[in-house]
């Protein structure tokens, strides 16, 4: 049991570490911005 135990808190630290040390991807600032389509894009108001 303590071996099983050992086991799953050594992978948990693994990935952990692992995730916490992955660069972050490039993503656009928001969903709008992702967006292709001109179509399904929503219209930004702007404040005057």
């Amino acid at each position: 049991m303590l071996g099983t135990m050992l086991l799953v808190t050594g992978i948990t630290i693994y990935f952990f570490v692992r995730v916490l040390s992955a660069p972050p991807k490039p993503e656009p600032d928001s969903y709008l911005d992702n967006d292709d389509d001109p179509d399904r894009q929503v219209k930004r108001r702007t404040d005057t």
